[in-house]
């Protein structure tokens, strides 16, 4: 059990507010650093490092050694292996899919005076990857999903009848009012009737039995594809500056089913199972800034810092629904009821606004042999520290019209980020030894759970290793980096009570090969 408090607010959303909850802002933050395949196999630590197409998207710093012109193409594959646990009971799920590292064009050429030489750099990579599977099954004798309906429309002071038609409720409070999952009853010695949840009836009128059988199934689809151009400078080989501007482009879908059964096996009461189907996408553009420096003090040290602004986003959501409830002798006339989001003539989309966070950056390399043709160096070891401000990720309303409704929303929001998240540092290192044209890597990475609660297990592990090829012009690498995830993962919402939620860890790899030239 988890007894985070979420405004009532936040757990019952209007139509046009479905979708925005605190842990949404995760999947714009919370993601590892995805390079080339070289890149990939020492951990992503590339802070000081330079050299690589990477370095647009963690230290543009990095590109002013370049002084020739590469392309460079990086293809992927991911395979998952998730599992959960959810009140006690182990489930699972697999998935797999295509991605994209660091791919594009470099260039360097000669400058003048102390500025020895200059580059650019337009690239493009796969900064978040939502494909993913997760299933979770369990028996709750605590909660019901169907809960938060009621408490919806109990705050909600309009009647029933009134509430079929109102905007000023959730589209599933509204749902659950026309499957007769949520009804009128008169509780203990309350005169006038409670709107309660029929899963739970029997428990809140004589203290009967309540057990359910829950699952919860989520399949989600799409990623962020950054695009950027970097642009660096080379002052004698010992201080390099750069910067690069990023076009961040999302598309997300998820696609659930949430699913409550009556486990008692008792058939004379006022419940037999809820489902509900949902399937929600985003969609739109951010911008980004980051800046960095390198510094040589020594031949054989560099030292690097670079930060990155929040990206701020332009966002659109849409939402569909379908529920089926049945709830045996709560009616005269038993059996399943089905109503779609569409049957209110409505299908919710809504525009908004998301800044993620500061990122903050130092870095260090030891380079065996450093000389400046880097046909004669020998390897390096390198590591970074990453500072994210989670605390800082923000929701507002896009529009100019927006309601005091959408504002108080909003401040609700954020409030709850605030006291759900903390700052976290991540963790990257990694290696190279080159033998002529062959180079051999390792690289681990952690990053560290974003969740103040410490009950909240949420951590990242990635353990990687490869190989490079290096002549004449043309250089290809092999990597394999194996991932260990730790993260958790909300049913529902309550405002009055502990929510339940299930531990989720998932095991699986990343092959990346990445292809270049030289002109």
């Amino acid at each position: 059990m988890q007894r985070i408090s979420l405004l009532a607010a936040i757990s019952f959303l209007s139509v046009s507010l479905q979708a925005q909850l605190p842990e949404d802002v995760l999947k714009y933050s919370w993601q590892p650093t995805n390079g080339t395949a070289r890149i990939n196999a020492i951990g992503g630590a590339m802070g000081s490092l330079g050299g690589d197409i990477s370095a647009t998207f963690v230290n543009p710093a990095g590109i002013g050694f370049f002084k020739t012109t590469e392309i460079v193409l990086s293809p992927g594959y991911n395979f998952l292996k998730n599992k959960s646990n959810f009140r006690g009971t182990n489930a699972s799920d697999n998935g797999s899919n295509f991605n994209l590292g660091t791919s594009g064009i470099v260039g360097g050429w000669k400058g003048s005076g102390r500025w020895s030489s200059k580059a650019i750099s337009f690239a493009v990579t796969r900064t978040a990857n939502f494909s993913n599977k997760i299933y979770y099954t369990g028996q709750n004798d605590f909660s019901s999903g169907a809960e938060q309906y009621a408490a919806d429309a109990a705050a909600s002071g309009l009647s029933l009848d009134n509430i079929l038609n109102s905007n000023t409720v959730s589209l599933g409070t509204r749902m659950a009012v026309y499957t007769y999952l949520i009804d009128t009853a008169t509780l203990g010695n309350n005169p006038n009737p409670d709107i309660v949840s029929m899963a739970m009836y029997d428990q809140l009128k004589n203290g009967g039995a309540f057990l359910l059988n829950q699952s919860h199934s989520i399949e989600t689809s799409g990623g962020i594809t950054e695009v950027a151009i970097g642009y660096a400078a080379n002052m004698d080989d010992k201080l390099y500056i750069g910067g690069s501007f990023g076009i961040p482009i999302v598309k997300y879908e998820k696609r659930s089913r949430f699913r409550e059964e009556d486990a008692t096996g008792d058939p004379a009461n006022y419940f037999d199972f809820y489902d509900l189907s949902e399937t929600f996408t985003a969609k739109g553009l951010g911008v980004n800034l980051k800046l960095g420096v390198i510094v040589k003090p020594a031949d054989l040290i560099r030292l690097g810092f670079a930060v990155h602004s929040p990206t701020f986003y332009s966002l659109e959501d849409t939402y569909t629904a379908d529920m089926q409830v049945n709830t045996e002798n709560s009616r005269s006339t038993p059996g399943t009821v089905s109503v779609s989001s569409n049957t209110f003539g409505e299908t919710p989309e809504y525009k908004y606004e998301l800044n993620s966070p500061w990122k903050f950056m130092l870095s260090g390399s030891y380079v065996l042999h450093e000389v400046e043709d880097v046909r004669q160096q020998k390897g390096f070891i390198t590591a970074d520290v990453e500072y994210v401000t989670h605390t800082t990720n923000r929701f507002w309303q896009a529009s100019s019209y927006a309601t005091d409704g959408d504002k108080d929303y909003y401040k609700g929001v954020n409030d709850v980020i605030k006291d759900y998240y903390k700052g976290a540092f991540n963790f990257r290192i990694g290696g190279e030894l080159k033998f002529t044209t062959v180079m051999t890597r390792l690289g681990f990475a952690y990053y560290t759970s974003p969740y103040k609660d410490k009950e909240l297990k949420g951590n990242k592990m990635f353990i990687s290793g490869g190989l490079g090829y290096r002549n004449a012009g043309f250089f290809a690498d092999l990597t394999y980096v194996h991932g260990i995830q730790k993260d958790v993962n909300f049913p529902y919402r309550l405002p009055d009570k502990a929510n339940t939620f299930a531990n989720t860890k998932s095991n699986g790899g990343n092959v990346m090969l990445t292809v270049g030239f030289k002109i």
